[in-house]
């Protein structure tokens, strides 16, 4: 009785094919890894994120403590996404006294409102350069849709800065006091540098 060496062998296989099979098949149904999108990432050294109020003696602060996310579902630009939320009691300026008006109840209010938030559910493109980010931007409790307007600067491939600012109407958020005037802005310019992924297909604009 003659005994076949490559039994076992042929066993293995067979044994192994619906595995294989499958994770063939996993690998042809399941969506674009995320490195095969492009990936940013917002360098805090080189950006800043600041609070500007329109007045008869207009009051300027930065924020020290932010964190802003820049991602994107495909090549396409459009297909961006953008958080940012800030820590209001980080707010400086180079005056003490105007510190304290800023983080005082009648501005940012930062004792009972310690985040200021953008979250992005569209982005559309308005030049060659130049987006408008529409979202909802939350101050001092109140939430409100917004659009940042946004232009980028490249400096190189993969590396640019964006400059965007969200303008609001203080009334619109609660803030009263005999020194303010109607406008405000939150005022964005951050460097994004790509880490990984394939280029971003910009389109060309008229």
């Amino acid at each position: 009785m003659s005994v076949d060496k490559n039994a076992p062998r042929i066993e293995t296989l067979v044994m192994r094919l619906p595995v294989i099979c499958f994770v063939v098949a996993s690998a042809l149904l399941c969506p674009p890894s995320r490195a095969q999108v492009p990936v940013f990432q917002v360098t805090p050294i080189q950006s800043s994120v600041r609070f500007n109020m329109q007045s008869s003696r207009p009051l300027t602060g930065n924020f020290d403590k932010w964190n802003a996310t820049l991602t994107f579902a495909s090549r396409d630009p459009t297909s961006a996404s953008f958080q940012v939320e800030i820590r209001t009691a980080s707010v400086h300026s180079r005056n003490s006294k105007n510190d304290d008006e800023l983080k005082s109840r009648d501005l940012l209010n930062v004792a009972q409102c310690p985040v200021i938030s953008f979250n992005s559910n569209k982005v559309v493109q308005v030049g060659k350069s130049a987006y408008d980010i529409v979202g909802t931007f939350t101050m001092r409790g109140v939430s409100k849709p917004a659009t940042l307007n946004l232009v980028v600067a490249e400096q190189r491939v993969g590396s640019a800065y964006v400059q965007g600012v969200v303008p609001f109407e203080l009334k619109d958020y609660a803030m009263t006091g005999s020194k303010i005037d109607e406008h405000g802005e939150v005022d964005f310019n951050l460097k994004a540098d790509q880490v990984s992924g394939p280029e971003l297909l910009r389109k060309k604009f008229p």
